[in-house]
């Protein structure tokens, strides 16, 4: 599981941060992080899919946020009893813990103040 959370982040990563530095053209001497190489790789890909290049970055996003649900997905399933056994946990130190009311903390009048109100 391990080995399969890697090398679904290494990817992911190195995508989201070429287009994090090129698109805002932060490239520290890089040709790669430039904005010029940005927009021709989305040009590129634009020709080779037949659609307009600013359409294809929204789709990227997409195509990540779905991907990264199904991860996401399978590990819970990996992982569900551990996850179980955290939530329960949780919820038996949750109701160990007996509630104090709020009204304890106030300090108490006697009866005299209040037979003196207005």
């Amino acid at each position: 599981m391990k080995w399969f959370l890697i090398l679904w982040f290494v990817p992911v990563a190195l995508i989201g941060s070429w287009y994090g530095l090129s698109y805002h053209d932060i490239n520290f001497g890089f040709i790669m992080l430039s904005r010029q190489v940005h927009d021709l790789v989305f040009q590129i890909y634009g020709e080779m899919l037949g659609m307009p290049p600013e359409s294809i970055p929204p789709l990227l996003l997409k195509a990540l946020i779905v991907d990264s649900l199904i991860v996401l997905a399978i590990a819970c399933f990996r992982w569900r009893k551990q996850i179980w056994a955290w939530i329960q946990s949780k919820r038996s130190a949750f109701e160990e813990q007996p509630l104090e009311p709020v009204y304890s903390e106030l300090p108490v009048e006697s009866d005299e103040s209040l037979s003196r109100a207005p």
